[in-house]
């Protein structure tokens, strides 16, 4: 009789090697996206009207972006680099008015 879990085992040479590739290869990639510097920023723009009105005076430009955190795992830092170069560029960012910056941090 096969016990429920027996079908989900892996050889215990293959499982230390599952388990060594997703502990090995885990890390975080922090990914800013800003509009470019000629166009138009009217979030920022009214965030800096608000802060000049709240007394901040000494604030004279905000530039609002997004920020995101992607966590990737089973990948090298190498090939995880060219992946978020990649959905930086072609999924996160609109290249017409936006630019991207990533680090990986592990």
């Amino acid at each position: 009789m096969l016990r429920e879990d027996s079908a989900f085992r892996l050889p215990f040479s293959k499982a230390l090697t599952f388990r060594r590739k997703c502990y090995t290869y885990r890390m975080k990639a922090h990914v800013w996206v800003m509009p470019k510097r000629t166009v138009l920023d009217p979030q920022g723009q009214t965030i800096q009207h608000a802060l000049s009105g709240l007394g901040y005076a000494s604030v004279k430009d905000v530039r609002q972006g997004k920020f995101f955190v992607l966590n990737v795992e089973g990948l090298t830092r190498d090939e995880a680099t060219q992946q978020i170069e990649r959905i930086s560029k072609e999924v996160l960012t609109n290249p017409v008015i936006e630019e991207s910056r990533f680090e990986i941090v592990e």
